[in-house]
């Protein structure tokens, strides 16, 4: 099968083209930037470039974005431009070419403020049911690109899944508070609690949308590792993460007290994987207990395709005040 991948010279791009490769499949990707992984080098915003690299496609692995770590370095126009245009533009010309399957990688950014409980109240439990309140112009342009994704499917049968990916970037955190307290792997480590997944995991939903979009039609799905916790943690996930995790997953203490790490003292969210493990069929592999046994056997947090795969980086430069610049006002 011919499948287009976008965004390969990209952190999951280039673990997308890496994977279709070794099973066989013939995937083409596309990038603004040259790559071993990238065929066509050109932007998702110029049209005639998309209508180029779609012809003969059978199936589309949408992962071009402008991120996060772009929001203090790039205007919202390029948000719009590269966000929504190009995702306009890769819907259109697969509608046109008659893809068979559509697959957007999202962001669990859509939900924004969502996410973010009042002082006192429990942690969300954020599934698919929650609604989106986007913060900033990266989860404003992602949500208005899964709408475009919705309407392609409704308007023109183009069969659409879209995978709301939650943490895998190998970068170190852009909070200074966070990475002045806590060692960079102990914050990984952490958030696989609740907000982080493996890289191969990311892959292997991806590739599981591609064999069930035909029948599912129309879907979107949180994708991050299997929590430990349960709706009746929330409460205390907020003033004691570390009493419900030894509840939850005591084996953890012994290492982390080897290497002196510690629990984060609260946590304000929790990402529910539970809709695409049952439609999707989806099983990550690295939930936080994996990731202890890797800590406890000398391996690390790093899973083996993100050592591969190493940091991309997000900018050309470097920032003296973190691994990106950080700018609130969206």
């Amino acid at each position: 099968m011919k499948i287009l991948v976008t965004g390969s010279a990209g952190h999951l791009g280039e673990a997308l083209v890496r994977s279709l490769r070794e099973r066989g499949d013939e995937a083409v990707g596309i990038d603004r930037r040259e790559s071993p992984f990238t065929a066509h080098v050109g932007s998702i915003a110029d049209r005639g470039f998309v209508a180029r690299c779609m012809e003969g496609v059978e199936a589309v692995l949408h992962a071009a974005t402008l991120h996060k770590p772009h929001v203090a370095s790039h205007s919202r126009q390029d948000f719009i431009d590269v966000n929504i245009t190009g995702t306009l533009n890769l819907l259109e010309e697969a509608a046109a070419a008659s893809v068979r399957a559509f697959v957007f990688t999202s962001t669990t950014s859509v939900f924004g403020d969502a996410m973010s409980p009042p002082a006192g109240a429990p942690a969300v439990w954020i599934s698919e049911a929650t609604a989106p309140i986007p913060k900033n112009i990266y989860g404003v342009t992602k949500q208005a690109a899964e709408d475009l994704c919705q309407l392609f499917h409704r308007n023109h049968r183009l069969a659409c899944i879209i995978l709301r990916t939650s943490r895998f970037f190998p970068e170190a955190d852009d909070n200074p508070n966070v990475r002045a307290a806590f060692a960079d792997e102990n914050v990984k480590a952490n958030e696989y609690l609740y907000r982080r997944v493996a890289i191969e995991d990311v892959v292997s939903a991806h590739l599981l949308a591609l064999e069930r979009v035909a029948t599912i039609g129309f879907g979107k799905y949180i994708i991050s590792a299997t929590t430990p916790f349960l709706p009746e943690d929330l409460a205390l996930l907020r003033v004691d993460v570390a009493a419900v995790v030894r509840r939850r997953a005591p084996e953890f203490e012994a290492e982390y007290a080897r290497r002196g790490w510690t629990m984060f003292a609260s946590i304000g969210r929790v990402y529910a994987n539970e809709k695409a493990r049952r439609e999707l069929g989806w099983r990550p592999r690295y939930d936080f207990s994996r990731i202890v046994e890797r800590l406890a056997a000398g391996q690390g947090v790093t899973t083996p395709l993100a050592r591969i795969i190493g940091a991309k980086g997000y900018h050309t430069e470097d920032f003296v005040e973190g691994p990106y610049p950080v700018d609130s006002r969206g």
